[in-house]
């Protein structure tokens, strides 16, 4: 990653900084150890710290943009039991963006428990084993049979978390924020899972759109989660916080429609970008899933119900402020012109070109059918 690229996209976020001088100045200079930080969320974590005066240490394996944050401290370990260069030192808050395995999680907070006054661990929202009704940060969690499994996939992801959340506060009990994202979005997010909607907007021509205009959504910026993180670190706020847009301020017809202003007036393909909406059920006749192909989206029925009605009134309350979707997918989108040519032909996620072509057939195919 180019930092000098890096602190452009970003410069969106100054006016934010700005208005956080004051509380910032109340807090003091702060110590934050940061497990990992440089990349995605970390990155934004460790620009931002910077930028409001405090003093920050990147605890990582030194593998990912080693060389980002020059003038930072950074100690080399791993957080599979390699923490030696963590022993003994004292800072006033950690940011625990990496923990993936109660284990590790366990074995982090254990040591720095003495020697630090916060531990803030980033969770996420699939703690909750289901969305068939609407969950606030009191629902129940996703449990294990067996807590000793470590392989972190698709079925274990969120009850790992949910274990990394009750080992973070067993070792620091009372210190502990827990913050639970949904769908983390923005600049530099490599993932793709979010950047296909104005990427694919910016390859103009007929898209296909999933379910309704209606259908509600909910994301948070990085830049949104990372000042929220600050905040509370800086407060010396602790608790658990669900952390995504509040239920009904995003849809996916505004993710769609704002993908394709941005793309007309940052890409301007030579066909505009128009959509084409397809109902879910015609999108499960055609095995096209909610999430992988139609990144972002979920059908609102069955398991996923709610899925986007995940109360964030707590996090509102503590300070949470959400920009406007409009600026999320122009900065995003204005980043990944900016990519390798390479890494803009070849996205992560969402539905292929061709498989997108045969869809929109066939779905046109049963129009005209009924029209006959």
């Amino acid at each position: 990653m180019n930092r000098r690229r890096f602190l452009s996209a970003a410069a969106a976020g100054v006016t934010a900084l700005v208005s956080h001088r004051a509380g910032c100045a109340a807090a003091g200079r702060l110590r934050i150890l940061i497990l990992g930080g440089t990349r995605f969320l970390g990155v934004h974590m460790t620009e931002l710290a910077l930028a409001r005066g405090h003093t920050v240490t990147l605890f990582n394996r030194g593998r990912s943009n080693p060389g980002l944050f020059p003038g930072v401290e950074q100690l080399r370990g791993d957080r599979d039991g390699q923490l030696d260069a963590l022993a003994g030192r004292k800072w006033d808050a950690v940011i625990d963006n990496s923990g993936y395995v109660p284990r590790h999680v366990r074995l982090s907070a254990g040591l720095l428990a003495p020697n630090v006054g916060q531990y803030l661990f980033v969770s996420t929202l699939s703690v909750y084993p289901d969305f068939a009704m609407p969950k606030t940060e009191d629902s129940p969690l996703a449990r294990l049979e067996d807590e000793s499994i470590e392989k972190v996939d698709g079925q274990t992801y969120g009850p790992l978390k949910a274990l990394c959340e009750r080992a973070a506060e067993a070792a620091m009990p009372g210190r502990v924020t827990v913050l639970r994202p949904g769908l983390i979005v923005g600049p530099h997010d490599g993932t793709d899972r979010f950047t296909c909607w104005p990427a694919r907007a910016a390859r103009g021509g007929e898209m296909l759109a999933p379910g309704t205009p209606g259908d509600r959504i909910q994301i948070i910026d990085v830049r949104d989660l990372a000042a929220f993180a600050l905040d509370l670190i800086e407060k010396r706020t602790t608790g658990t916080y669900n952390v995504v847009s509040p239920p009904g301020m995003f849809t996916m017809g505004r993710l769609v429609d704002s993908s394709i202003a941005a793309a007309r007036e940052l890409a301007r393909p030579a066909s505009p970008p128009t959509a084409t909406w397809v109902p879910a059920d015609f999108l499960e006749a055609q095995k096209v899933s909610g999430w992988t192909d139609m990144p972002v989206w979920l059908p609102p029925s069955g398991d996923t119900a709610a899925f986007a009605e995940t109360s964030v009134a707590r996090a509102l309350s503590a300070g949470l402020r959400v920009r406007p979707l409009d600026t999320t997918v122009r900065d995003t989108l204005a980043w990944h012109l900016e990519r390798p040519e390479e890494e803009r032909g070849k996205l992560r996620a969402g539905i292929s070109p061709e498989r997108e072509r045969e869809v929109l057939v066939a779905w046109r195919k049963t129009q005209t059918r009924k029209e006959a």
